[in-house]
């Protein structure tokens, strides 16, 4: 979390958006478009003609189930262009998925239509797949092939799966450093990676940088399409989406810092940051291997959703954003976080969400309908208790839960009373590592224990001070450990009995190819929510 960007510069014409849905294209995908509508007509032509690389953003799988997965690209051959590159035409993308690397055994295939209402993204949803296996992909357009991805389809139902090993990546900002956790993940053999917000940053901040965004901040489709462009060049964050299946929720810089809902952290007209947020949404959805169903329509998205592995593994993914209430007591002229103390009356209201009613609600029906032996919670803010003041005000940083405190009573009590087995919350945003027990009542230590919290660092964001999480750790004994010294991710390995969280670290990110270690291990044994050191 940024919690102090440079000034803003003036939105561009060109951000309105529209609300309209139509199918463009008999037997493909329907996608909503939300974009200015276009006068132009569209044509699929018979031989494409691509005259330089056009997979230059990759190829991406996500979201498995026992039957599927979504198989994702964009063609794209001047990746850093408003269109990609691109005519403005609609171009026929053969896809293939095999059960060989070599792509001989071919079992799914079929052709998709590039878009340019949609950057020429496609996003592929094969069906009738074997449960609990690797598969491969590959696409071709006229004469050109993509690279090969590999994917995994998930564990069906009542298939007892002995373990499961996934990675938790948040906060990658492009120019504080290179994704070198991405490539230490390639030796992980992972099932799946999860993405817990800031895959972009909107804004350039912080100390100097080892590169350069080369844009300003991002307000219009066509920034925000060169922000996730620029991102997915990076070599290592293209080698892990052609690696693993990924499933993804958002934090704020996505669309812009500290949001929520339609508030902006300049307290913007709302009109005009929907219409912002509109274009951010859009070009996420491009720019993820994300189902039909998360189509954005103008400035709404339905982002949350669930996932499960056999019986050993239930993921959920929660929206944090999209549907929060305003951020309490906030600085004059400004909507964004603050630093409040007890004397902040809005802070307590039971009325205030950090979810929506209807997004709590919906995970309250999944827990209890489809839990499984472990319960993954995702999302994007730091759940932990923190009182950033040891003296006797208490002070609370309002962009996180702790701006929230009835929601989070809320979803610790149902937690406990609905005896949900081993919950455990995987969170971002910090640029930190942060291992923690939920008690049931927040402040009182003595109350208990009713889930783990593992926050893992930045990809590549810069941080606090340590003397600031030192601080805080000191103060709030629930920290079991905080530290911002090191960037990375965190890594999960998953059995029936025990839960291990590995805190890795890289050595540096100022260069491309730097080392690893592991900093900490935590576990987590079945029916015992509190983390101890492995």
């Amino acid at each position: 979390m940024v919690r102090a960007i440079e000034s803003i510069r003036l939105v561009k014409q060109n951000a309105r958006m529209t609300k309209s849905r139509r199918d463009f294209l008999s037997g493909t995908l329907a996608l909503v478009a939300a974009g200015a509508p276009s006068t132009r007509v569209l044509r699929a032509e018979a031989t494409p003609r691509v005259t330089s690389e056009p997979f230059s953003l990759g190829v991406a799988s996500g979201y498995p189930t026992p039957t599927s997965m979504v198989l994702w690209t964009r063609i794209a051959p001047s990746p850093l262009e408003p269109d990609g590159g691109m005519a403005p035409e609609v171009f026929p993308v053969k896809w293939e998925v095999a059960t060989d690397s070599a792509m001989k055994a071919v079992v799914r295939s079929g052709t998709a239509f590039a878009s340019p209402e949609w950057a020429h993204s496609l996003h592929v949803e094969p069906q009738g797949l074997e449960s609990g296996r690797d598969y491969w992909y590959r696409f071709t357009i006229g004469d050109a092939q993509s690279a090969i991805g590999r994917t995994r389809t998930a564990t069906a139902k009542g298939t007892k799966l002995d373990r499961l090993r996934l990675a938790v990546v948040s906060c990658q900002q492009y120019e504080h450093g290179y994704f070198n956790a991405y490539r230490h993940m390639l030796d992980d053999n992972l099932d799946l990676i999860t993405h817990v917000g800031d895959y972009i940053y909107e804004v350039s901040w912080g100390a100097k940088g080892v590169r350069s965004h080369g844009t300003p901040e991002a307000y219009t489709l066509d920034d925000y399409r060169a922000r996730y462009a620029l991102y997915k060049t990076d070599p290592d964050l293209s080698a892990a989406h052609a690696a693993y299946p990924w499933v993804v929720t958002w934090d704020d810089h996505e669309v812009n810092n500290d949001y929520a809902d339609d508030i902006s952290q300049e307290n913007d007209d709302p009109d005009l940051f929907l219409a912002r947020r509109a274009a951010a949404y859009r070009a996420y959805y491009e720019h993820m291997p994300l189902p039909a169903r998360m189509i954005p329509v103008g400035p709404k998205m339905r982002l949350h959703s669930h996932y499960s592995y056999g019986d050993l593994l239930s993921i959920t993914l929660l929206d944090g954003r999209q549907y929060r209430s305003p951020e309490a007591c906030p600085r004059p002229g400004f909507a964004g976080s603050n630093n409040v103390t007890q004397d902040c009356a809005e802070l307590e209201l039971e009325s205030r969400t950090m979810l929506g009613s209807r997004q709590e609600a919906w995970l309250g029906g999944i827990l209890k309908s489809d839990n499984r032996a472990w319960n993954l919670l995702a999302q994007g803010t730091v759940m932990s208790y923190i009182d950033e003041d040891p003296s006797a005000n208490k002070r609370f940083w309002t962009d996180a839960w702790n701006g929230y405190p009835a929601a989070r009573a809320r979803l610790m009590n149902f937690l406990s009373s609905a005896k949900i087995p081993n919950p455990v919350v995987l969170s971002g945003d910090i640029h930190a590592f942060i291992a923690s027990g939920l008690h049931q009542t927040a402040a009182d230590l003595e109350s208990p224990v009713v889930a783990s919290e593992f926050v893992t660092t930045s990809v590549s964001a810069q941080a606090l001070p340590q003397s600031t999480l030192s601080a805080w750790q000191a103060a709030n004994p629930n920290l079991l450990v905080a530290t911002s010294e090191y960037r990375g991710y965190t890594r999960l390995d998953i059995t029936p009995a025990r839960l291990q969280a590995d805190l890795i670290a890289m050595d540096s990110v100022k260069t491309p190819k730097s080392g690893r270690k592991t900093l900490h291990s935590f576990a987590v044994e079945s029916g015992r929510p509190l983390p101890v050191k492995a």
